[in-house]
């Protein structure tokens, strides 16, 4: 007779894991952006410089992942249109002062759940979901800017751009900085 494992402690663990990678590969991209004026280009009218970006993502996380509990994770103080605001150009040390912050949210709250907790119902939009759907609705929201993040880096830096990942003739990133 087997035992019954609980994956939920495996997957807090995990997940968190998954977090840090994704907020190191916009670093190492953004890191990559060698002139500050840059963050703010924008490939075209309807697109998003790297700079809107990380006020996005950062917006995003301060709402949804305070008081999780207890309030709708789109809280009535964020502005979201603000977010990608084009006038507002803050120096490359207050965008990485608010995605540290932002990323502080997430952490924080994520390292605080039990496995009892994934299945709670919490709000996004004042639609219900389990605290697990809202981790994996964040990580693939998250995922996908930070993809867009790399993607701009990447234009902007292409004669001097270092692969984040597996080269076409190079050296493999090792991820196992982060996981210890």
């Amino acid at each position: 007779m087997s035992e019954s494992i609980d994956i939920s402690k495996y997957y807090l663990d995990d997940v968190i894991i998954n977090f840090q990678k994704t907020k190191l590969l916009a670093e190492r991209s953004i890191k990559q952006v060698r002139n500050d004026a840059d963050l703010f280009w924008l490939p075209d009218g309807e697109s998003n410089s790297v700079a809107i970006l990380v006020k996005h993502i950062t917006g995003n996380m301060r709402s949804r992942w305070t008081n999780i509990f207890t309030e709708d994770g789109e809280k009535a103080d964020r502005n979201r249109p603000e977010e990608f605001d084009q006038k507002y150009t803050p120096s490359r040390a207050e965008l990485l002062e608010l995605w540290e912050n932002g990323w502080s949210y997430l952490f924080i709250t994520l390292k605080s759940l039990n496995p009892e907790d994934l299945l709670k119902e919490i709000y996004i939009r004042k639609e219900s979901h389990t605290v697990l759907k809202a981790i994996q609705r964040q990580l693939t929201h998250y995922a996908i800017h930070i993809g867009q993040i790399t993607f701009l880096s990447k234009q902007i830096e292409w004669k001097n751009w270092k692969s984040l990942s597996i080269p076409r003739n190079g050296e493999v990133f090792d991820y196992k900085e982060i996981e210890k």
